[in-house]
């Protein structure tokens, strides 16, 4: 088991070429995504992460938001490099977008004020484990994927498009679809300069 779940890990890579061919059904990434949400842990068992999940033209719609919020930054020179990047990301066969529900977490601050300005903090680790279990769980159904973060930029216009609570925080994109080019390859750090360990 251990080394199966490593595996995973090692597996799991940035795409930026995708395709929005069908690798696997909707209703599988519902479930991925779903279980992930269901078991990522959390804080205080905050469960504070909220998730939304496009497919094809909803999919397209956001990164046609980002695109022209985008625009409105991006100096004219420099646009039609910015438009094939996030064409790119548009091309796959959905989006995951993250949240984390501000109310749970000022809720918390309120009733352990102690830990009041951890509770932020908490927030994006739980975030953060969620997006990994999500690209994690895609990468072992064959879909490749990458992480954005064009927030805060997009989130209004993105909780206007979903009608989704002023509330949720957008913390990440994930464009996800099927691979059309193999990731870049990446390079390690020496462990050494990374990891200590100790015993007695």
């Amino acid at each position: 088991m251990t080394n199966t779940f490593l595996d995973a890990v090692k597996a799991r890579r940035t795409y930026y070429g995708l395709s929005k061919e069908e690798v696997v059904k909707i209703e599988r990434v519902q479930e991925i995504v779903n279980e992930a949400v269901k078991h990522t842990p959390s804080s205080f068992n905050s469960q504070s992460s909220r998730v939304v999940v496009l497919f094809g033209k909803e999919s397209d719609k956001v990164w046609d938001i980002t695109k022209e919020e985008l625009r409105k930054i991006v100096p004219a020179e420099n646009f039609a490099a910015t438009v094939e990047r996030i064409n790119g990301f548009a091309a796959g066969y959905g989006t995951v977008l993250f949240f984390e529900d501000q109310t749970v977490v000022e809720n918390l601050q309120e009733q352990f004020a102690l830990y009041a300005e951890n509770f932020p903090i908490w927030s994006n680790q739980t975030s953060g484990m969620l997006q990994y279990v999500v690209w994690t769980a895609l990468e072992l159904e064959g879909l490749g994927a990458s992480l954005q973060h064009y927030n805060p930029l997009i989130d209004e216009e993105v909780r206007t498009a979903w009608n989704l609570p002023k509330e949720w925080k957008l913390i990440a994109q994930m464009p996800f679809g099927k691979p059309t080019a193999e990731p870049s390859n990446k390079e390690f750090q020496p462990l050494e300069e990374r990891v200590k360990f100790f015993s007695n």
